[in-house]
């Protein structure tokens, strides 16, 4: 193991994460009472111009008017981008005036590390000046060509940045790719195409100690295809992907939660090596497979996850 080492900043259930557009106060309310571990209400794209405002005002309110600690639920705001002249007034007037009830900010089409560096010192002087004794963290939506070629950059970057997100729409655009749907495959590339900009990510994720969250299937009548999808992006090491429409939750919530057969094992992983560990072993056997340090670190991964969502209840 090298010397440099960067453990994971934040530990958060994220398996599923639903996009509520800020626009719609009946969504807000049924978000609340949905079993989703995450939510983000979007400010950006699911959100008309001439509804921006009004948006952040439904924000605030739902933010200050529901428990949303007491139902479970993890909360984020994605504001607009950088280039646009709404993304000073999301943050100063929904820290302002809710921040005690934000986890994080997601940040889209985050391009270079500076993107996060400008938000980041908004929040801070925000916090300060509001006395908050808890500290909102940052997320990163990678979904451009530049976020791409710089996602180590932009993973390695100081301060509060928690999480990078998958935006499989705007970086399919972004690179002029060939899509038929949101997130879908295109039958005449020879498997994934999305494989390598997932795994990209994950491997900066995972190598500055930041969760790796998967965006969105844009066609939420195909059950089916929302989860091949997740397991795909489970199998490279993702741990939670976006949910679009309310269908999604209990696809996503399936997908990334440890089998229960998984989690035994993993248990009893650490129980063998331990046995092994006071007979002066580094290693063990466990239904005839060898089981070592490694095996551990993968057992405790697991564990985890499992805890977590144990504590949810």
């Amino acid at each position: 193991m090298s010397y440099t080492l960067h453990p994971l900043k934040k530990q958060r259930l994220q398996r599923s994460e639903l996009a509520v557009p800020g626009s719609s106060p009946s969504m807000i309310d049924k978000a609340a009472d949905s079993d989703v571990d995450y939510i983000f209400f979007d400010l950006e794209d699911a959100v008309a111009p001439p509804d921006k405002v009004q948006a952040r005002a439904n924000i605030i309110q739902a933010l200050n008017d529901i428990d949303w600690k007491a139902k479970g639920k993890t909360i984020s705001i994605r504001i607009n981008g950088l280039d646009t002249h709404y993304m000073y007034r999301d943050v100063v007037e929904i820290v302002e005036q809710a921040g005690q009830h934000l986890d994080t900010i997601l940040v889209p089409k985050v391009g270079v590390p500076a993107d996060l560096y400008t938000v980041e010192t908004m929040v801070s002087q925000i916090e300060t000046a509001m006395g908050f004794t808890h500290q909102i963290g940052l997320e990163a939506l990678i979904e451009t060509a530049l976020g791409m070629a710089n996602v180590e950059a932009i993973a390695s970057a100081p301060g509060r940045l928690e999480a990078l997100h998958f935006g499989v729409a705007d970086y399919a655009a972004s690179n002029r790719a060939r899509t038929v749907v949101i997130g879908g495959l295109n039958p005449d590339y020879p498997g994934d195409q999305w494989h390598f900009a997932l795994s990209r990510m994950t491997v900066a994720c995972r190598a500055y100690g930041l969760r790796a969250i998967d965006g969105p299937f844009g066609d939420f009548s195909d059950p089916d295809g929302y989860t091949l999808s997740a397991k795909r992006a489970a199998t490279l090491g993702i741990e939670g992907k976006w949910a679009i429409h309310p269908s999604q939750i209990a696809l996503a919530n399936d997908v990334f939660s440890p089998p229960e057969a998984e989690v035994t094992r993993a248990r009893r992983i650490i129980e063998e090596l331990r046995k092994a560990e006071a007979q002066g072993k580094g290693a063990a056997s466990l239904d005839g497979k060898m089981i070592d340090a490694a095996s551990e670190r993968m057992a405790n991964n697991v564990i985890s996850v499992a805890d977590a969502i144990a504590a949810k209840g």
